[in-house]
């Protein structure tokens, strides 16, 4: 099969390796119907230190199962199924708990005993609590924009639900997401979901947060900085945003939300963050009251709500994707994405 390896920064290749083969009992085989590129893969693409090895990378898909070990229960070959980015037996105490990326027994696709699911195949560890199947869905005749929208819930969308949720959204509250990209856009159409009276959108792309007001983004402030924590300010007569959903993970980007939050408000990451000190004292998340809360989003936690908000339009999260690429062209999409001439890509086999 073919599969997309990173061999340091800006070093992406596809590759042509050993079809994955049942490993343990608990393991199933399936074959992508869509991947996509994520905007945390550019991370290590822009850093990653040059090797001979590759490292497998790809954590979102949906896909077809082929092939399953002897245990497994919930999936038999031939279901259509949404990957979470994270495998998980779904059954631990952190699990029970709803948070699956802490599954002790889980872990993270990207490695070389795992793999990467930007590939034809993929080794699925822990199916039973991994893969969640699409009901009564042909992915062969099924409409483009409804299985963009499905492939979202691997990662991308519900990443942008969780920031939303662990933020507590709801009914009346005002709302700064502080980034235009696939995960902000997600948070916004996460945010109208759960009842935000007013969603602000931090971004200066003009045609993502077109897509953003779509998503149901009532301001847009283009600043950034403190002028930017300003113009948010303004828009809320001093007293700054109930909730502050983070999605960019860089230093300046924690800055602009305590710089928004409002006394007792809740701060929520989901943007991986590219540091590893940040204030948290008086002059910013003490001296208000404030709160800091997200991560690593559970996406199997909200995937059985999620499915059916997809199949019946509801929602379609999947106009995040704005270019498309065959497999063999993913090293153009790491590139496109990176150059911010595409907001997310998707990749077909």
């Amino acid at each position: 099969m073919r599969a997309t390896f990173m061999y340091g920064a800006g070093d992406v290749r596809v590759e042509t390796v050993p079809d994955p083969v049942i490993q343990q009992p608990t393991d199933a085989i399936v074959r992508t119907v869509r991947s996509c590129i994520c905007g945390s893969d550019l991370h290590p693409f822009h850093s990653a230190p040059a090797s001979e090895v590759g490292r497998p990378v790809g954590h979102e898909l949906i896909a077809v199962v082929e092939e399953v070990g002897a245990a497994v229960t919930t999936v038999r070959p031939g279901d259509f199924v949404v990957v979470p980015f994270a495998y998980q037996d779904n059954s631990c105490v952190f699990c029970r708990e709803g948070m699956q990326t802490a599954c002790i027994h889980g872990g993270f696709y990207g490695t070389a005993e795992v793999g990467g699911l930007q590939a034809e195949l993929a080794r699925i560890p822990l199916a039973d609590g991994s893969l969640v199947r699409v009901p009564d869905l042909d992915p062969a005749s099924a409409d483009g924009g409804l299985l963009a929208s499905l492939l979202t819930l691997s990662d991308v969308y519900l990443t942008g639900h969780h920031a939303a949720f662990m933020g507590r959204v709801e009914p009346g509250k005002t709302v700064t997401v502080i980034g235009d990209g696939a995960v902000g856009l997600s948070a916004v159409l996460a945010s109208r979901q759960l009842g935000a009276e007013r969603i602000i959108l931090m971004g200066r792309h003009r045609v993502r947060t077109d897509l953003g007001v779509e998503f149901g983004a009532t301001d847009v402030v283009a600043e950034r900085g403190g002028e930017g924590i300003t113009r948010v300010l303004d828009l809320t007569d001093g007293e700054g945003s109930h909730v502050v959903l983070e999605a960019v993970g860089h230093l300046p980007a924690y800055e602009q939300a305590y710089g928004v939050v409002r006394p007792g408000g809740i701060i929520s990451r989901v943007g991986v963050p590219q540091y590893e000190e940040a204030p948290i004292g008086f002059g910013s998340l003490f001296g208000k009251n404030a709160r800091l809360a997200g991560g690593p989003a559970p996406v199997r936690a909200y995937l059985e709500a999620a499915i059916p908000q997809v199949l019946s339009g509801a929602i379609e999260p999947g106009r995040v994707f704005d270019r498309t690429v065959a497999l063999d062209d993913v090293p153009t999409g790491y590139a496109e994405m990176d150059a911010r001439t595409a907001l997310k890509v998707m990749v077909t086999v």
